[in-house]
């Protein structure tokens, strides 16, 4: 399996990390640490050296309650990070943003996967994307994320974030977008509660067997809190829990803020998976 990515390509026969970098004083976990150029430079450095094969830059924060942010800020936050990056490291680069403006720009300046939490439904991103060649990975969410946590409700979340996925997936592959070019997150943590989290984790298998590379971003996220009473800065054992998980049920991609733990734990629950195919 593999994604095309504006002129490369991602093998993902071995699962990749991908590491986040937030250039925002406001993330659930890193806020603020980053925003400053430096920083955050030091930090892609940091986790491509650990073993990170994308870097996911992000300009805006997506938790409850976070305040937008308009285009040119957003690009004033991202586009000198990206930019020093591809000049120095030899890593994919993607894009978290959900604004055509943005998604453009960004590429331009090296990035060569967009990933968006509202999965292209924004007014012209399709097109954007289309345009500008990068892979896309379409993420799941209920409601906006402002308030996407108020009150998720589900009739059968597993069913319902499948045939959205297959939608979009769809929806891009009619506008030109080549479906190796294409990746599926299911959301974790938007618009879900711990149930329709732990739902989703299991069936997995199941939205694999779409044929898209899997997008897992479970690192630090309130259902570990809400789990096992942990604060944010206190949940990485349980994260690397679910990245393993995640791994043996076909995520591809695990997206960390701890790019060192999470490549180990993502090696071992890969060496299960061949020792199993082997037997």
């Amino acid at each position: 399996m593999h994604l095309r990515c504006a002129g490369r390509v991602l093998d993902l026969a071995q699962p990749a990390v991908m590491g986040v970098l937030n250039i925002t004083p406001d993330s659930f976990s890193d806020g603020g640490h980053f925003a400053a150029f430096d920083a955050a430079l030091t930090q892609a450095r940091a986790m491509h050296a650990a073993g990170a094969r994308i870097i996911d830059v992000g300009g805006e924060s997506t938790r409850p309650g976070a305040a937008p942010v308009s285009a040119q800020q957003e690009m004033d936050r991202v586009l000198p990070v990206i930019e020093a990056i591809t000049a120095e490291l030899d890593v994919l680069i993607s894009i978290d943003t959900m604004k055509p403006a943005v998604m453009r720009a960004a590429v331009s300046a090296g990035a060569g996967l967009i990933n968006d939490v509202r999965a292209l439904q924004e007014p012209g991103a399709l097109q954007a994307a289309h345009a500008s060649g990068a892979a896309v990975c379409l993420m799941h969410m209920q409601g906006e994320p402002r308030t996407m946590q108020v009150n998720p409700v589900y009739a059968d979340v597993v069913r319902e974030v499948g045939q959205f996925l297959h939608e979009r997936a769809r929806a891009c592959e009619d506008a030109g977008i080549a479906r190796e070019a294409i990746a599926l997150d299911p959301g974790f943590g938007f618009g879900k509660t711990l149930a329709h989290n732990l739902s989703l984790l299991a069936a997995l298998p199941r939205l694999a067997a779409m044929g898209y590379p899997l997008l897992a971003g479970l690192s630090r996220k309130s259902m570990l809190g809400k789990l096992l009473g942990r604060d944010v800065n206190a949940r990485l054992p349980g994260s690397l829990a679910l990245a393993t998980i995640a791994v043996l049920n076909g995520a591809r991609i695990v997206r960390s803020h701890d790019v060192a733990q999470t490549l180990d734990a993502v090696r071992v629950a890969q060496a299960v998976i061949e020792a199993g195919e082997g037997a």
